[in-house]
């Protein structure tokens, strides 16, 4: 499957959330390969389909390029511990930045796959962090709206500052 555009911040469709998935069957796993083949080609650990413009509750997971992806259809945290972790979290949509996120430690994720059967699924560490980053996502809910007002302002004086070098190096 082709590996489609980013949708880059600032655009709004970052912060929409979005609609459970209508697709199914073949046009389900053609949508799932669009996602997983767009991941791999951007280097990320997680994507969800409204990265790639369709607005959708999809996420594709792979943790370290060697391992099986996971993919999670229209998926919702049924349950977080209350114990915290930080860890590192940035966004394809937003290259360049990375701040630590803190988030519960362990959560319990309940999806569907894509033959329509429903899992749920318990996470901790970096895992529990990407699907609570992705699901974030598909929330509309983008990352840097988890960090402190300081914070953010600083990520996105960042952000500013390599776009413009970017742009000087491009001209």
């Amino acid at each position: 499957m082709p590996v489609r555009p980013l949708i880059l911040y600032p655009d709004a469709r970052l912060n929409r959330p979005a609609d459970p998935v209508s697709a199914t069957g073949e046009a389900l796993r053609a949508l799932a390969a669009d996602v997983l083949d767009t991941l791999g080609a951007v280097s990320a650990m997680g994507l969800t389909a409204p990265h790639i413009g369709r607005p959708e509750r999809l996420v594709v997971i792979r943790l370290q390029p060697d391992e099986p992806h996971a993919t999670y259809v229209d998926p919702v945290v049924v349950w977080a511990s209350a114990e915290r972790a930080s860890h590192p979290e940035g966004s394809v949509s937003m290259p360049g930045v990375v701040e630590p996120v803190e988030r519960p430690a362990r959560v319990r994720v309940r999806y569907r796959d894509l033959d329509g059967e429903t899992h749920e699924e318990e996470a901790e560490g970096l895992r529990a962090a990407c699907l609570q980053h992705e699901i974030d996502q598909l929330d509309g809910i983008f990352w840097i709206d988890r960090l402190t007002r300081l914070r953010r302002d600083r990520v996105l004086k960042r952000f500013a500052k390599l776009k413009a070098q970017q742009a000087r190096a491009g001209s």
